[in-house]
């Protein structure tokens, strides 16, 4: 008789309905502990997910008092139900700690939610056997595969143990440094690059020492890393150069906060705002909404203009051309006015108009006025003060000239000079004598 033959006999068996009421009785003490503890919770979390049964504890909770009350019942009766539950409840927690965390840590990654599918299914399936009875001669048959390694020899079960092991500790290194960075990080470090560079440094210490630990639980040399370190080093310096730089540049950059996220910066002619600093590159978000990832061996490199590491105040100016028949002092005070009457404009330093040059079509005013918030946008800014400029030259009645030119047309020596003047309207009258 085979294991799933036993199963089918044992849970036709009586005493059906006790291991029924006591399995429900474990959900629901479960489910009511989970939600006492999460009641006042705010957000997701890997404990407790977005809702109640969500969440790691939940399935670790009915882990716990399903074993008990296993084991409280076996000691008058066979509990094939509960043995079942058990493997399914183990599944659900490990699938539920790989979500939450690989959620947490990379919430948009596309990889995360394939290996959280690929884990998942993977569970599901060690649980299925363990149920039929089928596991542990699967694990006798990869123990017998064996793999050679130079002179060692490796059978497939330890490679799937050391898998399993690694990739456990990583995603507690990940759960642990995240919970961290929210926590601790948060709240010690205002500054967000400095809080960035230490959440990354935190995180590459975590997962080396993660790695290291899992290495040798399953019994590999570690001393024989060495070489694999030196051959990386080697690689580092010739096909990895150009990568090594940025990675050294993007935490050179973060250390010296030469520029920091929420700037605004100007590399090769694209302006915008500093949205992410990562090991690698730089990710700058323009005006327009299109991003610029820009490698952080430029950055350190090349010469870059940050707008805000001073002072985030920026200056604009409009320039403007009124008849020469205009009133002066008129069109200064006309565009103080249009610049002081929008909202984002500052008020110190005051906006300024000046007379800049005595144009060949008219007098040439520049307004020039201080913004705080460039990341808002500069081109509506502008428009709104053109607007109001505009509109006080029109109600004053100062003139906005055309282009106007003289164009002379040179006849034969024989023939009388002709001019052709420019009429009121700048377009030229041509008279030819």
């Amino acid at each position: 008789m085979t294991e799933l033959d036993k199963l089918i006999r044992d849970l036709s068996q009586p005493g059906m309905a006790l291991q029924l009421a006591a399995l429900a009785g474990c959900l629901v003490l479960a489910f009511g502990l989970s939600w006492l503890a999460g009641r006042r919770r705010v957000g997701d979390s890997v404990w407790f997910g977005s809702s109640t049964v969500d969440g790691l504890l939940f399935p670790l909770l009915a882990l716990a008092l399903t074993s008990g009350a296993r084991s409280a019942l076996e000691q008058f009766q066979r509990t094939p139900l509960l043995k079942v539950a058990i493997p399914i409840l183990i599944s659900l927690a490990g699938i539920r700690l790989i979500a939450r965390v690989l959620t947490a840590v990379f919430p948009e990654s596309g990889a995360a939610r394939l290996a959280e599918r690929l884990f998942s299914w993977l569970a599901w399936l060690a649980a299925v056997l363990w149920i039929v009875g089928l596991l542990p001669q699967l694990l006798d048959e990869m123990g017998e595969v064996r793999l050679a390694f130079g002179k060692s020899r490796v059978s497939l079960l330890d490679i799937v143990q050391g898998v399993l092991s690694s990739g456990l500790v990583l995603v507690l290194a990940l759960w642990l440094s995240s919970a961290i960075e929210r926590r601790i990080l948060h709240d010690a470090v205002q500054d967000r690059s400095m809080r960035k560079i230490a959440a990354n440094a935190m995180r590459a210490l975590l997962l080396l020492v993660g790695m290291l630990f899992a290495l040798s639980a399953v019994g590999v040399d570690l001393t024989a890393l060495s070489v694999l370190g030196g051959a990386l080093g080697v690689g580092l310096g010739f096909g990895l150069q150009k990568l090594a730089a940025n990675y050294v540049s993007g935490f050179v950059i973060l250390f010296e906060r030469s520029l920091r996220i929420g700037d605004t910066v100007k590399v090769d002619g694209f302006e915008g705002e500093v949205v992410d600093i990562k090991t690698r590159y730089t990710l700058v978000r323009g005006v327009t909404g299109r991003d610029s990832i820009v490698p952080n061996e430029k950055l350190i490199t090349e010469r870059i203009e940050n707008l805000s590491l001073a002072d985030r105040k920026l200056l604009l100016n409009i320039e403007v051309t009124v008849g020469y028949d205009s009133d002066v002092e008129a069109v200064q005070r006309i565009l103080h006015d249009a610049a002081s009457g929008c909202e984002r404009v500052l008020a110190e330093p005051a906006p300024g108009a000046h007379l800049l040059r005595l144009g060949e079509d008219g007098l040439e005013f520049s307004l020039y006025f201080w913004i705080d918030d460039p990341r808002q946008g500069r081109i509506n800014v502008q428009s709104q003060v053109n607007i109001r400029v505009l509109q006080g030259l029109r109600a004053a009645g100062i003139d906005i000239p055309y282009p106007q030119r003289v164009v002379r047309l040179v006849p034969p020596a024989s023939s009388v000079p002709a001019v052709a003047a420019v009429g009121s309207a700048g377009l030229p009258d041509r008279t030819v004598g």
